[in-house]
C-alpha cells in the first residue's frame, strides 16, 4: 500500500464516504488502511477486544464487486469501517461483552443496529473494549485493556465505551458504535478529544431489550466531527415496532439550516460532583460559546433528587438483568460487576416505583426550563482523565464520594430525562481534552447537529490529532 493510500485513516467518515460512493476509492484500500492503524498503534492503546480483518476485507471486496457491477453505493455508509462496542451482537465476530464467561460467543445474529449499520454499507472492522457488561469507570476486563487514553497513556478512556473512543480518536476507525446508560458514550468523548451523540432513547431501537419500555439506555455515534456522528446515527435511527419506545419522527440531520437557538448553562445542575478542574476548563468553554452563539443564561432546574433517584432505578434494572449471573456465576464475576448487583438486592417496588415518580416529576422541571432556552450546555462529567492504576472514582478534589457513581452526575442527570445529546470536544488545557454535552428536547436531535457544526466552525470545538509521542504518529 502507497503511503498516500496509508495516510487515509486520517480522514472524516464523510469525506471518505463521499470519494468511495463514486469508486475514486475502493473499500479495500480504506479497510487496509485502518488494518494497518490498528496494528501499529492498538497494541499500546488496547481499543479493541476483537480485530475483524478477516471479515472485514471480504465484506470490502464484496462492496467493491457490487460498485463495479451496479455503480451505485451500497448506502450512505458504503465501505466505511465502523468500530462496534462489544456489548453489542455482531453475526459471525466474537461478543464477549467484556466477561470471560462469554470469551468464546460469537452471535449467530447482528443487534438491530449493527444490521443497520451494514444495510447501509458499513464495514465491521472490530469489537472495542468496554468493562465486564459495561459497568466500571475503567475500560477493563479479564480479557483485554486498560484501553488507554491516547494523550496521555497512563490514563483511563472513560468507561464504558472507551474502547470506541480510543479507535476514533487516534485513526483507527473513522466512525464508533457505544452505547450509554449513565454516560458511557459521553465521558469517554470528552475524555478522548472526539464528539458523540447520546440520542432520544427511542430512535436508535433495541427490539430484544427485555425491558420494552426502559428508556435509561440506548446505543450512540461517535466520530471526530458533528456530521460523521450524524451519518452514523442516520444510518442507526429509524422505527422498530419491537421497540414500543422506537415510535418517533424521522431523523433530521441539521442540514436545513443552523437556526439560533436560546442557550441555557449549569455547572452541576445545582447537585452534582463536579471538579474544581472542570469547573473552571467549563467556564473558559462557556465564554467562548458566547461570543460565537450569543448569551448564555445560568440556569438548571430542581435536580437535588436525581443522583438518589438513578442509582435506584440503575440498581433494580442490574439486579433484574444480572442477579442470576451472580448467582450462577459470583466467583468469575468482576468486583465492580458484583457491587453494582448487589447495590439493587432488596429494592422494594414502593421504592422503585416512587423513583419513577419522582423521575417523572425531574422530566417535566426540565420541561418547565425548555420553554425558555433551546440549548442546556453542560460538562461531560465531572473530572478528568485519571490514571488507569486508580480504578472507581472514590474522591473528588481529595473529598470521598458517596458512590462510585457520584462522578457521573451531570450525565446521569440527563439519562433520566431522556433528553439527546450531542458531546463536543472544546480543547486541551495541561494536555488533557474536555467535552461539554449540549442538551436539547426530545426529538431535536438535529438542532444540535447544527449547532455543533457551528461550534466546530466558529469556536474551535473540534478533534484534535492526539501528540505523536503516545500513538506513533
Amino acid at each position: 500500500m502507497s503511503v498516500q493510500d496509508d495516510g487515509l485513516w486520517r480522514d472524516g467518515a464523510a469525506a471518505l464516504a463521499a470519494r468511495l460512493a463514486v469508486g475514486e476509492l475502493s473499500a479495500r484500500a480504506v479497510t487496509e488502511a485502518h488494518l494497518n492503524r490498528i496494528a501499529a498503534i492498538d497494541p499500546d492503546l488496547c481499543a479493541f477486544i476483537t480485530v475483524a480483518a478477516d471479515e472485514a476485507l471480504v465484506r470490502a471486496g464484496e462492496l467493491d464487486a457490487a460498485l463495479a457491477r451496479t455503480g451505485r453505493p451500497a448506502g450512505p455508509l458504503h465501505g466505511l469501517p465502523v468500530a462496534v462496542k462489544d456489548l453489542t451482537d455482531t453475526a459471525g465476530i466474537r461478543t464477549t461483552y467484556g466477561s470471560e464467561l462469554y470469551a468464546d460467543h460469537v452471535p449467530a445474529a447482528n443487534d438491530v443496529a449493527v444490521a443497520r449499520i451494514e444495510a447501509a454499507g458499513g464495514i465491521v472492522i472490530g469489537k472495542t473494549n468496554t468493562p465486564e457488561f459495561g459497568f466500571g469507570a475503567i475500560c477493563r476486563n479479564r480479557l483485554a485493556g486498560p484501553t488507554r487514553n491516547p494523550f496521555d497513556l497512563r490514563l483511563t478512556s472513560g468507561g464504558s465505551s472507551g474502547g470506541s473512543a480510543v479507535a476514533v480518536a487516534a485513526g483507527m476507525a473513522p466512525l464508533a458504535h457505544g452505547t450509554d446508560f449513565g454516560g458511557s458514550v459521553r465521558v469517554p468523548a470528552s475524555f478522548c478529544g472526539v464528539a458523540s451523540i447520546r440520542p432520544t432513547p427511542g430512535l436508535i431501537p433495541a427490539p430484544k431489550r427485555a425491558l420494552g419500555w426502559d428508556t435509561l439506555a440506548t446505543h450512540g455515534a461517535m466520530a471526530r466531527d458533528t456530521a460523521d456522528c450524524a451519518l452514523l446515527l442516520g444510518a442507526m435511527a429509524g422505527m422498530d415496532f419491537g421497540d414500543p419506545t422506537s415510535l418517533l419522527p424521522p431523523f433530521r440531520d441539521g442540514r436545513d439550516g443552523e437556526a439560533q437557538s436560546r442557550l441555557g448553562a449549569t455547572v452541576d445542575f445545582g447537585t452534582a460532583a463536579v471538579s474544581l478542574a472542570v469547573r473552571e476548563r467549563f467556564a473558559a468553554a462557556v465564554a467562548r460559546l458566547e461570543d460565537v452563539a450569543g448569551p448564555v443564561v445560568h440556569r438548571h432546574p430542581d435536580c437535588g433528587d436525581a443522583m438518589a433517584i438513578f442509582r435506584t432505578l440503575r440498581a433494580a434494572q442490574i439486579r433484574h438483568a444480572y442477579g442470576p449471573l451472580l448467582d450462577s456465576h459470583g466467583d468469575r464475576l468482576t468486583d465492580t460487576v458484583r457491587w453494582n448487583i448487589e447495590a439493587g438486592r432488596g429494592i422494594a417496588a414502593d421504592a422503585y416505583l416512587d423513583a419513577q415518580a419522582a423521575r417523572t416529576a425531574l422530566y417535566r422541571r426540565f420541561v418547565a426550563l425548555f420553554r425558555d432556552i433551546d440549548v442546556l450546555v453542560a460538562p461531560a462529567c465531572g473530572v478528568l482523565p485519571w490514571p488507569n492504576e486508580d480504578g472507581e472514582v472514590t474522591a473528588i478534589d481529595g473529598r470521598p464520594v458517596e458512590t462510585i457513581l457520584d462522578y457521573l452526575g451531570v450525565t446521569a442527570i440527563v439519562t433520566l430525562i431522556g433528553f439527546p445529546v450531542l458531546t463536543l470536544p472544546v480543547g486541551e488545557a495541561d494536555g488533557l481534552p474536555f467535552g461539554v454535552q449540549l442538551i436539547a428536547r426530545p426529538g431535536e436531535e438535529g438542532r444540535l447537529v447544527g449547532l455543533g457544526r457551528r461550534l466546530e466552525r466558529d469556536a474551535g470545538f473540534v478533534h484534535r490529532w492526539p501528540p505523536s509521542a503516545a500513538v506513533g504518529f
